[in-house]
């Protein structure tokens, strides 16, 4: 009996393997796309800029899924926005889409059946539109007001039928277009925190102000408190340590609890001082608009666990402690 014949499974990561095929063709979609960018990108910017209403992104198959993509990067950079299935538009939900909104279509070929229905409607409600599409005579690109250029040579799929470096393509461009639009309408951080209250990337974008204690909860006592209340004090309100602040509420220094440990070892009448005596003179501080991600970069170089929180006149406002940070997880 002849013995079996083992083949030797395929190289995936090899030079000339076909995975490493399909990031080459869509890297150069996409860098081909750069290449082409004009002046109709510039429109295509203007027109989300401008746009009075919300931007409204559609298509069918794997180019709905880009363009649900490319509402959320939109919606979460400050334009409101949202996706629109083209069949379920001419069947009632065209409603959505109302005077002063934005529509983008997307549609390789620009003679996708549904699309041509639905741009039909859309021209009649006289919003404006954009189209992105790889076929730059087709009935989509010649009835919009902007048509932006995603084509490509050749798809990923090796028999270049499955949308890949067009979906790439098309992808690419949904971010360009995205960034551009919130750089022109310059956005911020503090925005993007706004609108990302429950993620990671919001959570590090979030501000002193938004965690420190201010009020009653900030430990503070005047120069001339005795000892015995600075350590009152400092105990009430469980931070360890205790600020030490002017009438005017200007800070003039801390008191922890290293500084009380230490200033027992040399002292024993410690309990008889004032807290201008035993006070840390000039401590770190922070603004309570500086990111919280910068007082827990304070905190860990400097080795302590409270920063009190001030202004430019050295005026108290606030404290901040590690437990604050830790509740948000950014420890």
């Amino acid at each position: 009996m002849a013995e079996d014949v083992k083949l030797k499974p395929r190289s995936l990561s090899g030079k000339g393997s076909l995975a490493r095929q399909v990031l080459e063709i869509e890297a150069e979609a996409i860098q081909r796309l750069a290449d082409r960018l004009d002046e109709r990108f510039d429109r295509a910017v203007e027109l989300v800029v401008n746009c009075r209403g919300r931007v409204v992104t559609t298509g069918m198959g794997k180019s709905g899924i880009i363009c649900k993509k490319i509402a959320a990067t939109l919606s979460s950079t400050g334009t409101p926005a949202f996706f629109l299935h083209p069949a379920e538009a001419i069947h009632g939900d065209l409603g959505m889409v109302v005077e002063g909104d934005v529509v983008i279509m997307l549609s390789n070929s620009g003679e996708t059946p549904e699309m041509l229905r639905l741009l039909e409607r859309i021209k009649r409600l006289g919003v404006s539109m954009i189209a992105c599409t790889g076929n730059a005579s087709s009935t989509l690109a010649r009835n919009s007001d902007v048509a932006l250029d995603v084509g490509v040579d050749k798809e990923a799929c090796p028999l270049n039928l499955a949308p890949t470096a067009s979906t790439t393509a098309a992808l690419a461009l949904g971010d360009a277009l995205a960034v551009a639009v919130f750089d022109r309408k310059g956005f911020r951080p503090e925005d993007f925190a706004h609108l990302h209250p429950g993620g990671v990337l919001g959570k590090k974008l979030m501000r002193v102000s938004e965690l420190m204690r201010t009020g009653d909860r900030i430990p503070r006592v005047a120069p001339d408190t005795a000892m015995s209340e600075v350590i009152y004090e400092m105990s009430r309100k469980g931070l360890g340590i205790t600020s030490v602040v002017a009438r005017d509420g200007r800070l003039l220094g801390v008191i922890s609890d290293g500084d009380l440990r230490r200033l027992l070892e040399k002292r024993k009448d410690v309990l008889q001082l004032k807290a201008a005596e035993c006070m840390t003179c000039n401590p770190v501080t922070i603004s309570a608009s500086d990111l919280a991600v910068q007082a827990l970069h304070t905190m860990e170089t400097r080795k302590i666990t409270s920063l009190m929180v001030t202004d430019s006149e050295k005026v108290l406002g606030g404290i901040i402690h590690l437990h604050d940070l830790w509740r948000t997880e950014l420890v």
